[in-house]
């Protein structure tokens, strides 16, 4: 019996695309680029909030999408023709373990915002799905990202929110991705929607290899770049960089001090980055700035800053209220809960 020559050279072992290592390599120095934001925004160089709103929150999910996309491609790759376990294995581990670790010192360092599950939990588990599906058909593979794609762009754009539930809040089902007010972390990427993009570059993976796409890629070289030689070295590089980021950042501080922040932009700030988790950012903007105004109307908002004035108390509860209702008239869907303005 003959194999059809599109399905050969599927299951053949594929070349060593440098190309891929590059990649990973160039999104490693991203990554970098983006937490050295955060270390900033830490020692009080950037006003709070910022790594976490605007261009800089865009660079975040551009960088998270394409390590998993990333990893769908290798996964496809090392698992032909044949899957590798001691291989796969051993890798799993490495990242499960560096995973742990990183929520075991988050949560030391940081425990109202630790990592309870960041982007190497995201990539263990997702490992795991993935090398189930690289035996299974692959119209099943394809039709798996169609509908994860379609569910994004239906709880996106369509009607935002629209899988999302208060009953899956908790941080023990807050990973699945469909949590409508998750647990703050400094690092938080569920399964739904990131195993889109997992799912993307193992769809299209498995595609080109049914051409000669992949010795093309081979062909370009680039695998004995710097880039390709670190992302050789990507989970190594991720446990070492922040330390050292964090450890500059630090040493900035005795040559160059801090600015005193403006505690109005910082309000704002804080308070459009804890609403836009369950609102809308036009909404939130609307409804921090109306809360700021109330809160120095009133005098409240330097002992709110301070903490003298706590957030259940009357007035604040009042004014919250009283921004709800100007900014969306009505009463507020039992289902949503008012947004609080945050300290």
């Amino acid at each position: 019996m003959t194999v059809p020559a599109t399905e050969a050279a599927a299951e053949a072992r594929p070349p060593r695309i440098g190309l891929v290592d590059t990649a990973r390599g160039a999104a490693l120095i991203a990554m970098a680029t983006y937490h050295f934001s955060w270390d900033l925004e830490f020692m009080g160089y950037l006003a709070p909030g910022t790594a976490e709103t605007g261009w800089l929150k865009i660079y975040a999910r551009a960088i998270a999408t394409t390590f998993l996309f990333i990893v769908g491609v290798s996964l496809v790759l090392s698992g032909r023709p044949e899957i590798r376990w001691p291989s796969f294995w051993k890798r799993f581990a490495m990242i499960a373990g560096a995973a742990l670790l990183i929520s075991a010192a988050t949560a030391y360092f940081v425990p109202g915002q630790w990592i309870y599950f960041g982007i190497l939990h995201c990539i263990a588990v997702l490992s795991l799905i993935g090398i189930i599906f690289l035996r299974l058909p692959l119209p099943v593979t394809l039709l798996v990202t169609l509908a994860l794609f379609v569910a994004w762009i239906a709880d996106t754009f369509v009607m935002p929110g629209v899988l999302d539930s208060h009953l899956l809040d908790p941080k023990y089902f807050a990973w699945l991705g469909f949590a409508a007010m998750p647990d703050r972390s400094n690092d938080y990427v569920p399964l739904f929607p990131w195993a889109t993009a997992l799912f993307l570059g193992m769809s299209l993976t498995r595609l080109a290899l049914r051409t000669n796409l992949p010795q093309r890629l081979a062909s370009l070289g680039t695998g004995g770049t710097w880039l390709a030689r670190l992302g050789r070295h990507s989970l190594a590089f991720y446990l070492v960089h922040q330390p050292v980021l964090i450890a500059i950042a630090y040493g900035l501080t005795f040559v160059i001090a801090p600015p005193k922040p403006d505690p109005a932009a910082t309000y704002l700030r804080q308070c459009n980055a804890s609403c836009t988790v369950e609102q809308g950012e036009a909404l939130c903007r609307s409804f921090c700035q109306c809360t700021l105004d109330q809160l120095q109307a009133q005098q409240l908002f330097a002992p709110f800053q301070t903490g003298a004035v706590k957030a259940d108390d009357e007035r604040i509860m009042a004014l919250a209220s009283l921004c709800s209702a100007q900014i969306e008239p009505g009463p507020a869907p039992q289902s949503e809960p008012q947004p609080q303005p945050q300290q």
